[in-house]
């Protein structure tokens, strides 16, 4: 339930975010749509000695407007799960956020990742890059990501 209150509280000041209006503002930045192919790395920093560890996947990832997202792996990836569901683009802050419906909240743990959360991106019209760190830069998940034609 305060997952739930979370997303909509979240696209609400999205929402609310893009009703407000500059004149004098930049051109719109490129917004992220179509399909998108390459890496996905899972790097984990040991708070206790600093070693890093990281988990790579080859992943394919649609973004339709109508439709929401799609998230695949390629079929070997124990660091990703496939997901599909609705995702906001806050193209001025560069924020987009995802709400897997296929992930469950458990009490036990998983090592597969869910595209769920808030990501940071970068987007030019052909490369696609996100990234979402932890509170205390433990755990980053990271896209880099290029369009295909």
């Amino acid at each position: 339930m305060k997952l739930k209150l979370f997303f909509v509280l979240a696209l609400i000041a999205v929402f609310a975010g893009g009703c407000v209006s500059n004149k004098n503002s930049a051109p719109a930045p490129a917004i992220p749509s179509g399909t998108f192919e390459g890496q996905f790395r899972r790097v984990h920093t040991s708070s206790k000695n600093g070693v890093r560890d990281t988990l790579k996947a080859n992943v394919e990832l649609v973004l339709n407007n109508t439709s929401g997202f799609t998230l695949t792996p390629d079929n070997t990836s124990h660091t990703i799960a496939a997901g599909h569901g609705g995702y906001v683009i806050e193209s001025q802050s560069h924020l987009i956020l995802f709400n897997d419906i296929t992930y469950q909240v458990t009490t036990g743990t998983t090592d597969r990742v869910h595209l769920t959360g808030t990501y940071q991106y970068y987007y030019d019209g052909k490369v696609f890059q996100m990234a979402n760190n932890s509170f205390l830069d433990t755990l980053s998940l990271q896209f880099d990501l290029k369009k295909r034609n």
